[in-house]
């Protein structure tokens, strides 16, 4: 009984919402509703989107960003963790100082990168020429070589110092008197990290893993700061918000709102399963 009120508010802000989505997905709703009587279509708006290779090319480039982005950070954000996780004098200043990149808006972040590596007036491009890195000025957002590594760039700077806090939590959980019984039993560091610290750091591992890639894969604004509506650099999140807003097919929307919705939930499972067959 206490809980219903919690279950309440959260079947009001997501489930209803939810099911709302699903049924619209079997409708041919369209934004400005009245002109055209609202129908059930049944499959069409999937049977179509089974077809859509706009949304398959979305759905690779978000893939891809996914794999390049959550990979770098999970590597960077643990050498960081460990880093801070030492006893060493200023630690605490070196703490506040790395959730800089993190606490910036991330549209705010994207429009000063974005300025950054302009081929005319940015500093990378200035510097990389000054310091002879590069032969001439190079339009990274522009070229198609170099866009989405340049977007992923963004990514790993801004969120990496999350990445390191949500390691540097289940870090300090662990008790250090483990690693001292190791120590006494001739244990090297790096075996202390395979044998200790990765199997006691594997539940912040999994949260960690599971909130950067719901992140990643329904990522919009950077990409939409950068990009805009570019065809070959969109991701499931602004095909999706140009096929209901921008066209107004609000049925056809919600079948690409459900699919990512399946994509998501297929990671997430994924992410559970490989985690509880490792630890059995």
């Amino acid at each position: 009984m206490l809980l219903l009120p919690a279950l309440a508010v959260v079947g009001f802000v997501a489930i209803y919402p939810l099911g709302k989505t699903i049924y619209y997905s079997f409708t041919n709703q369209e934004f400005l509703a009245g002109i055209e009587p609202t129908k059930w279509v049944g499959l069409r708006n999937y049977r179509e989107l089974w077809h859509d290779s706009i949304f398959r090319t979305a759905i690779w480039t978000t893939i891809k960003f996914t794999l390049i982005t959550v990979g770098f950070e999970f590597v960077l954000g643990m050498i960081i963790a460990l880093v801070v996780n030492s006893n060493f004098r200023g630690r605490g200043a070196m703490r506040a100082v790395m959730l800089v990149p993190w606490a910036i808006p991330t549209v705010v972040a994207a429009q000063m990168w974005k300025w950054m590596f302009d081929d005319v007036y940015g500093v990378i491009n200035d510097a990389g020429v000054r310091l002879h890195l590069l032969s001439h000025s190079r339009a990274w957002i522009s070229e198609p070589g170099t866009a989405l590594a340049s977007v992923c760039a963004v990514d790993i700077w801004k969120t990496t110092p999350f990445v390191a806090l949500l390691l540097l939590a289940g870090l300090q959980v662990i008790p250090r008197d483990l690693y001292e019984a190791a120590s006494v039993d001739g244990a090297s560091k790096l075996q202390q990290f395979w044998r200790i610290t990765l199997p006691l750091l594997r539940p912040a591992i999994l949260v960690t893993l599971i909130f950067r890639t719901l992140d990643a894969l329904r990522v919009f604004d950077v990409f939409y700061v950068f990009f805009g509506n570019r065809p070959d650099t969109q991701t499931m999140a602004i095909y999706d918000q140009a096929t209901i807003v921008g066209d107004g097919h609000v049925g056809y929307g919600s079948a690409v709102s459900v699919a990512i919705f399946l994509i998501i939930g297929l990671f997430v499972v994924i992410y559970v399963t490989f985690m509880r067959v490792t630890e059995e």
